[in-house]
């Protein structure tokens, strides 16, 4: 059986990521870029006023003296002319400096008459002018390929005058539930020994939340050749299969054999964790196939564990990424766990963890408030309240 580390180490080796396309700007937010992406121009491409207010020359400004204004200028509609020592400019905040000017005095100081401004005491020392190429210059590196374009990072994507991005394509994922007993939700009260199906609802939402679109969500029966032909479709259409339930060993555990036609070559076939043992991966006709176990909390804590370093590998972020790992304190009791390493589930507050009581595997309802995963070692004894713990935002 595979340890938890050796698991994720081999996604790391093994997993490449998908090819690069070209996008629109206002369709790259969340994707990962696929190359360096240079500034077009200097920012700001020359200096500008940080104040409203007014550009003069220093050496020709002295409190209390008259200074004739001769124009004005805007952000995006600059002065055209020159200031000379006596001169000022009425200036607005993010305006270009006009030629000659060296210095914006901010309104605050300022007593205007017609066309003449007479600056009071104490506007000093601050200049209140944004050099050119303060912020970066022509050039200049602004995001290294792997970055994902988060919020801020888009601030910065635009800001180098570029009207697409290379990114790396979205992995296209299908989702494939397993048993006799799964029913639609809102249709399993029609039959006395149905289950509402709910594993591939929240996997589904996790995939989509670290970029993948979602080819196809389907369901199928115990049927070894129902099963194939599902397998061969989703195969056909996703970057990456998922398959819950079915993981076992049982003579109606299908999961791994309805891929077997495939060619179906594993990269771990077992993991030796606490919940989600059966988890496994693979890889079929070139598609990523994962397997979860069918009990809700198993299968959302191996996709979390499993799921998005391997989402993440494929966008090129890599999964240290997707697994960062914090040291948070208790802020309750944790009880002693077994042989294999142990994910407790938890809740997070600001006096910490707080693991909850119910960690059965099957549990559903307990999924709604755990936010943290503790990371507990094999053998690890009772842990009481303010002992650090190592935990995986959940």
């Amino acid at each position: 059986m595979t340890g938890f580390d050796e698991a994720v180490a081999r996604i790391a080796r093994e997993v490449r990521p998908l090819a690069a396309e070209r996008v629109d700007l206002a369709e790259a937010a969340g994707r990962t870029l696929a190359e360096p992406l240079h500034a077009r121009a200097a920012a700001p491409r020359r200096a500008v006023a940080a104040m409203d207010g007014y550009a003069v020359v220093d050496a020709g400004t002295r409190p209390g003296a008259p200074q004739r204004v001769i124009g004005e200028s805007r952000a995006g509609a600059g002065f055209a002319g020159h200031v000379a020592p006596g001169e000022a400019v009425r200036i607005f905040t993010g305006a270009p400096m006009p030629d000659g000017a060296d210095r914006c005095i901010m309104q605050e100081y300022a007593a205007r008459e017609g066309d003449s401004v007479i600056f009071a005491e104490g506007y000093g020392p601050g200049w209140h002018v944004r050099k050119a190429g303060s912020d970066f210059a022509a050039g200049a590196l602004l995001l290294d390929a792997g970055t994902e374009l988060t919020p801020r990072a888009m601030i910065v994507a635009a800001a180098a005058d570029t009207a697409q991005v290379a990114v790396i394509r979205q992995p296209r994922i299908a989702i494939i539930g397993t048993g006799d007993e799964l029913a639609p939700p809102g249709r399993a009260l029609e039959r006395e020994d149905a289950i509402p199906e709910s594993v591939t609802f929240g996997v589904m939402a996790m995939a989509q939340a670290q970029g993948a679109i979602v080819a196809s969500r389907a369901t199928g029966v115990d049927d070894l050749p129902a099963l194939e032909a599902l397998a061969d479709r989703a195969l056909d259409q996703a970057d990456v299969v998922i398959v819950t339930g079915g993981a076992s060993v049982g003579e109606r555990d299908f999961a791994k054999p309805m891929f077997a036609p495939h060619g179906l070559d594993l990269l771990f076939a077992k993991v030796a964790i606490k919940p989600g043992k059966p988890v496994w991966l693979g890889r079929a006709r070139g598609r990523w196939v994962l397997g979860l176990p069918g009990n809700p909390t198993s299968a959302m804590v191996t996709a979390r564990l499993f799921l998005v370093p391997l989402l993440a590998q494929l966008q090129a972020r890599g999964v240290e990424r997707a697994l960062r790992w914090r040291t948070l304190p208790l802020a309750a009791p944790l009880p002693a766990t077994g042989s294999r390493e142990t994910f407790a589930r938890a809740r997070w507050d600001e006096a910490g963890l707080t693991p909850l009581g119910n960690q059965d595997s099957g549990a559903q309802a307990a999924l709604a408030v755990a936010d943290c995963l503790i990371r507990c070692p094999p053998d690890q004894a009772a842990l009481e309240p303010g002992a650090p713990v190592s935990a995986l935002a959940f």
